[in-house]
């Protein structure tokens, strides 16, 4: 058996997303590319959030730092999926996918799972990408 591909996680959320939602969107993620928790070695978001407490606690129960980039360095990557609402909202047309790709080091031809989103029973939204990182 080969050893297992490193992944990095790049997460958007509206504010005030629970860290549950979040912890309930990477796993369906991880397992739309047939990957686990153990598989995540970088996890990023755009600096706008890094003070959300939802993901400060989600980042605090798997032991994960995030990194976070601001808008002009997401921005400057290419994504399959960019948005002009995100774009509106954040000053770059991609999180989730941007900065998996940011923090993989990579370019999209790496993207395992392209801006997997999930809608908490609050109605709060979350994305998440996963990109394989190059050995």
């Amino acid at each position: 058996m080969s050893p297992r591909q490193p992944l990095a996680l790049g997460i958007g959320c509206d504010r005030g997303t629970p860290a549950a939602s979040l912890a309930w969107v990477v796993v369906e993620a991880l397992a739309l590319c047939g990957a686990t928790l153990q598989d995540v070695v970088a996890v990023a978001s755009i600096d706008l959030k890094a003070d959300e407490p939802g993901l400060q606690e989600f980042a605090h129960w798997q032991g994960w730092h995030i990194t976070f980039y601001p808008a002009a360095a997401l921005a400057g990557i290419e994504v399959p999926n960019p948005s002009e609402t995100v774009r509106k909202y954040t000053g770059t047309p991609s999180v989730s996918e941007a900065a998996a790709l940011l923090a993989a080091g990579t370019d999209m031809r790496q993207l395992l799972v392209e801006k997997h989103k999930y809608r908490g029973p609050d109605g709060r939204n979350a994305t998440v990408s996963i990109a394989r990182i190059p050995q």
